[in-house]
């Protein structure tokens, strides 16, 4: 049976500022009706397979059991790195986890925001790998690559075997020139960083190749804490690991490297001109997605979240509008955005992580306005779901219904809440907010005080144990 594994960490910092640190490119639907990582799951439909195990970090664990529970779909477990240690590791802990009752599964290690056009060519490749997997190879997925890149890794074939290929080596990102040989000579394959292999075989190459990884993640897992959806392990262990990638801690080391080609319609998305690549485009090539007026406007990629964009005589543009933010970028010039978002890491802009609008486990906030001693939110709570019991040290807070009931609980008095309505929360109150109903709560939140940061907040009860 197919275990796939999904790693749904990375950040994604070319595509600022549609992915930041908090709600990276895996989370956003940037092709379609569905998020990335729910197209990945939804891709599996039609395939043998057991449910998918996740692999994400602690921040963004609730988003990502959210877009699967939207999805309807089942899971495997939803696994929490403590720290980003590269895919070599994060494979490891899959691994363990799938041995665990006696069972040696094929993990189908899969990429949570990769574009794959062709689910039908994917799954036939999936099932022509299988077979070499069950035979103790180590299966990565070569794409049919029909431009020169450069912008990713390559394979080398050697020897034909039934399905695939001896791999002879993996070839780093290589110059125009370079690109252009290996397209032409068709001995090579772009790398897309999906694998299969049998659990057992993946630890065994990685036990004779880096025992220190292996050593490590066995650790980890010895020490496993379930909550809810969620798998913990150690969190020390883990963190001693080294942190590589599964290319260069195994494959390349290992002699049962086999590649079987894949031409599904792939891409990684690593950037705005991959994007516009993948996306419907009008007569004119432009892929528009939002409110957006163009005028002899050609080959152009426009985002607009919550604006009008309109444009006149322009050419070969990526322009992204969000609420907070807006890139115009030359489309030849757009993975050079990575230049941007370290500009904001060095001077510690909160755009470089945070969108104005942020997920939490109950619903969202968006961030509408602010000034000196005051900043004003609107909150989403989702049915049944509770915000933490909590206090604040510096700042009160003036709740407005716009739709919805609230249930609010005021130190020890509670009360219902309803449209139109409004209550007052003083500093230092304990407080909690509460959706009993059955469709969304919308709020205003109005915070006044001195400091009105959210590391404000004292958490004495929280059903996502967010309690510190």
């Amino acid at each position: 049976m197919i275990l796939p594994v999904i790693m749904a960490g990375g950040s994604g910092t070319r595509l600022w500022p549609l992915s930041r640190g908090n709600y990276p490119k895996q989370f956003l639907k940037l092709n379609g009706e569905h998020t990335m990582l729910q197209d990945t799951l939804t891709r599996l439909t039609g395939l043998a397979h057991s449910p998918a195990m996740l692999i994400c970090n602690e921040e963004h664990r609730f988003i990502a059991a959210e877009q699967v529970r939207q999805l309807g779909a089942e899971h495997g477990g939803i696994f929490l790195e403590p720290v980003g240690r590269n895919t070599a590791p994060a494979i490891a802990l899959a691994a363990f986890k799938a041995i665990e009752n006696e069972q040696d599964p094929l993990l189908l290690v899969l990429a949570a925001d990769h574009v794959i056009e062709d689910s039908a060519a994917f799954q036939a490749s999936v099932n022509k790998a299988a077979e070499l997997a069950n035979q103790g190879k180590l299966v990565t997925f070569g794409i049919v690559g029909n431009s020169p890149e450069t912008g990713y890794g390559y394979i080398k074939r050697g020897d034909a075997v039934e399905h695939g290929y001896v791999v002879n080596s993996f070839v780093e990102k290589p110059n125009l020139d370079t690109a252009k040989q290996y397209i032409e000579s068709g001995d090579y394959y772009w790398n897309s960083g999906m694998f299969l292999f049998k659990a057992s075989r993946y630890l065994e190459e990685l036990k004779a190749f880096r025992p220190d990884i292996y050593k490590a993640c066995e650790k980890a897992i010895a020490v496993q804490n379930s909550d809810m959806d969620f798998i913990r392990v150690d969190k020390a262990a883990f963190e001693a690991c080294p942190d590589e990638s599964i290319d260069y801690a195994v494959m390349e080391h290992t002699k049962d490297a086999v590649v079987v080609p894949m031409d599904a319609g792939w891409s990684d998305v690593g950037g705005f001109a991959a994007l516009w690549e993948v996306s419907s485009q009008d007569e004119n090539g432009n892929a528009f997605k939002g409110d957006v007026k163009a005028v002899d406007t050609k080959n152009t990629l426009i985002f607009g979240e919550d604006k009008l964009v309109a444009t006149v005589g322009v050419e070969d543009l990526v322009i992204v509008n969000t609420k907070d933010a807006v890139l115009v970028a030359h489309k030849d010039k757009s993975q050079e955005v990575k230049a941007i978002v370290n500009q904001l890491k060095a001077e510690e802009r909160p755009e470089v992580t945070f969108h104005r609008e942020v997920y939490r486990p109950w619903g969202k906030y968006d961030s509408v306005d602010n000034g000196e001693r005051f900043q004003v939110k609107r909150i989403t709570v989702k049915p049944g779901a509770k915000l933490s019991v909590q206090m604040h040290h510096h700042r009160a807070e003036h709740w407005i219904v716009v739709s919805g009931t609230a249930k609010v609980q005021i130190d020890d008095k509670e009360q219902y809440v309803t449209e139109n309505e409004s209550v007052y929360i003083p500093i230092t109150a304990v407080h909690a907010l509460e959706n009993p109903g059955k469709v969304d709560l919308e709020l205003i939140e109005v915070q006044s005080g001195s400091y009105l940061g959210e590391d404000d907040i004292v958490r004495f009860e929280d059903r996502y144990g967010r309690v510190k």
